[in-house]
């Protein structure tokens, strides 16, 4: 994976610094396992991340757990993202992954912007706008649903067309905003989950 500099420096202090208590190790497992029960069938991993407003979590945990698995090289792999309602992508978010590496060019302006995400020279980039979880652009079936807020996981019981319905909790960045903290907030979740995602795809046999 032949990725910007930048990014590979990311890459490498995650991997340098991993640290992941026992306790979140645990609640991850349900990913791994789904994740190598698909990959030892040979069949496709599509993953949906979901958060309320598909802004911020939800779109961190795409980008990320797509460049972990190009970075351990697990077939079949494909991540999306969505909401329980559109908003936008958060202009924040999208200045982390600049900040950390990535190329984001935005594609249309209107008040739910699209995005193309790359993390490599001549990787397919990952197309990023605030969505419902069941839109047309994400799977209908056969997916997991991991659920990257309380909000949703409380408020969602039921994802339909969902093979399995995973909660992986983060905290929101949001709470930093239009405060002095919020570039360096923004950055340590987007790297905490990015760490997660790693240490996901690093436990995943071919």
């Amino acid at each position: 994976m032949m990725s910007d500099p930048k990014l590979s420096d990311t890459i490498t202090l995650l991997l340098e610094q991993q640290n992941i208590s026992e306790e979140r190790k645990i609640v991850i497992q349900p990913l791994v396992d789904f994740i190598q029960e698909k990959t030892f069938k040979k069949l496709p991993v599509n993953i949906n991340f979901i958060c309320t407003h598909n802004s911020r979590r939800s779109h961190l945990s795409q980008v990320w757990a797509q460049v972990a698995a190009a970075h351990f090289q697990i077939p079949n792999v494909v991540c999306y993202s969505g909401g329980t309602e559109v908003t936008a992508l958060f202009p924040k978010v999208v200045e982390t992954f600049q900040d950390q590496g990535f190329s984001v060019i935005q594609i249309s302006n209107e008040a739910n912007p699209v995005y193309a995400i790359k993390f490599g020279q001549n990787s397919s980039p990952i197309i990023a706008f605030s969505k419902k979880y069941d839109h047309p652009f994400n799977p209908s079936s056969t997916f997991a649903a991991v659920l990257t807020c309380s909000q949703v996981d409380n408020g969602c019981p039921y994802i339909a067309g969902a093979e399995q319905r995973i909660p992986i909790t983060f905290e929101d960045p949001k709470i930093s905003d239009n405060t002095p903290q919020q570039k360096e907030i923004y950055s340590a979740i987007s790297l905490q989950i990015a760490s997660e995602m790693f240490y996901v795809f690093s436990q995943i046999k071919k």
